[in-house]
């Protein structure tokens, strides 16, 4: 069972949606059925909705199921509720982003390709700081709670059962100068650090990579789990969108797969990455 409060509420959400699907029936048609309206039955499908075990029980019964079903499903309505480490930061984390780190927290795959800055994961806690101050505009105390959720999400990478990461960072990340010089090259040595960790692999798309798909920066998420597809997220600065679809998986994978093939090997990347370093010095 996957194991963040936003895995056990998508997957309670995927099978409560394969359950009414199999029966052939609208969320309208079961909202009747159970004295409930169709749109109650939606929020709980699409996770946007809270699910108590009483409403399991009823659709349990409804649907016909087995006991060992009902009771799984009452517990993942149970641990859905629970909250996140992240989640007690507040302000700190907006929302929308809460939902992005509680499916970090389980996948077992990562790909992501920035284009603008150093990913998330390989920030250092001053290199953070300075794109919070530059961005929303949030409270010190605010920024500083920002700041400690993504280092606390940087242990992902060094855990037992660490997720096979595969970072694509644009050359342009690497050379933007956030603060100052002497800060990035700190940053520049976390990422060779970070690159370094046994399930990470690194690649920087040059500059002379030629024409690409104009994609901006993403991340593709995979779960161990067979009943939990993979995830694809954008963010901006007030929000962000989450594509389950197959069609959008499929080609967010070919143009990961297209910029991969155009990025450096991750022991030229490395190169390349000291040569920069040696800039900053």
């Amino acid at each position: 069972m996957a194991g963040s409060p936003t895995a056990r509420r998508r997957r309670l959400s995927i099978e409560l949606k394969k359950l009414r699907e199999k029966s052939a029936l609208t969320c309208a048609q079961v909202g009747e059925a159970l004295d409930w309206s169709g749109s109650k039955v939606n929020r709980m499908e699409t996770g946007s909705g809270r699910v108590q075990p009483s409403d399991i029980d009823a659709l349990c019964r409804f649907y016909d199921t087995s006991n060992e079903l009902r009771e799984f499903l009452k517990t993942l309505a149970r641990q859905a509720k629970v909250r996140g480490w992240w989640q007690v930061h507040g302000a700190g984390v907006p929302e929308w982003f809460n939902i992005y780190i509680g499916l970090e927290q389980d996948a077992s795959t990562f790909r992501q390709y920035q284009c603008k800055v150093v990913p998330g994961l390989m920030q250092t806690e001053v290199y953070a700081s300075e794109l919070h101050k530059a961005g929303a505009h949030m409270s010190v105390e605010d920024i500083a709670k920002a700041v400690r959720v993504r280092m606390e999400r940087q242990a992902m990478l060094r855990q037992a059962e660490a997720p096979d990461a595969w970072f694509i960072v644009n050359e342009g990340a690497l050379r933007h100068v956030i603060g100052d010089r002497a800060l990035m090259r700190e940053q520049l040595e976390r990422v060779l650090e970070t690159a370094d960790l046994p399930t990470v692999t690194l690649q920087v798309l040059p500059f002379d990579s030629g024409t690409r798909p104009t994609t901006g920066s993403f991340t593709m998420l995979g779960f161990p789990a067979p009943e939990d597809p993979d995830i694809v997220y954008r963010d901006g600065i007030t929000d962000a969108v989450y594509l389950e679809g197959e069609h959008h998986v499929r080609e967010y994978t070919r143009a990961f797969d297209g910029l991969r093939a155009a990025a450096l090997s991750p022991q030229r990347s490395a190169l390349l990455i000291e040569s920069i370093l040696k800039d900053y010095t």
